[in-house]
């Protein structure tokens, strides 16, 4: 019997799995694959795909506690390390506490628990569409632009403003002290000033 190696998965003693104990297992680690629902109601499908996005918690003489693969760069539900480039299309948002809702944690999503995320956003909207009478026909991904940008000129940042920023690939960096004087940045503008004159009296002069 063939066995898969997974060198990658935190916590896992045995780095040996038997591929017949997972094969079944949405919740392992593996290759992207779709979700198969085993109810034909969409509420019914909608609470299947969140059981299997919630992320592993820690266990011990049988009591759940904290998260267990809460760690940068680590899928919050199998443990697999992998790093999302930013202008990567599946790549996802941050994951949260009970996957709809929830305090946001410091790990992501692997690309096999990526795309049942998008599967589930594509569940999301059918479930709306239903709701209003409408006919599902195709799925529209969630912008993913970060929300401090629809709201103008930036000033300040709050920690939820930063949060969005950096799970979509922006990098924020302290704004450099500007120590020059209001003389100092008169005599810069003057001298370019002089310069801007300079270059039309050479112009004027050629013609």
């Amino acid at each position: 019997m063939s066995a898969i190696y997974t060198p990658n998965i935190i916590g896992n003693d045995n780095t040996m799995i038997n591929p017949l104990r997972i094969k079944n297992t949405a919740r392992a680690a593996g290759p992207i694959i779709n979700f198969e629902y085993k109810s034909l109601d969409t509420k019914k499908q909608m609470k299947e795909i969140t059981k299997v996005l919630l992320p592993e918690k820690k266990s011990l003489l049988g009591l759940k506690y904290g998260y267990k693969f809460n760690i940068k760069d680590r899928c919050v539900v199998c443990g697999v390390h992998h790093i999302w480039e930013a202008g990567d299309t599946l790549r996802p948002p941050i994951p949260l506490s009970y996957v709809h809702k929830g305090r946001p944690l410091r790990g992501t999503y692997c690309p096999k628990h990526s795309s049942m995320f998008k599967q589930m956003e594509m569940l999301e909207q059918q479930l709306i569409a239903e709701k209003h009478g409408l006919e599902f026909k195709k799925y529209i991904p969630k912008a993913r632009i970060p929300n401090v940008i629809s709201r103008g000129p930036i000033t300040s940042l709050t920690e939820k403003d930063i949060i969005s920023l950096t799970s979509k690939g922006w990098e924020i960096q302290p704004p450099k002290a500007d120590t020059t004087t209001a003389e100092e940045k008169l005599m810069i503008l003057l001298m370019d000033l002089k310069g801007k004159i300079g270059q039309i009296d050479e112009l004027i002069g050629d013609e």
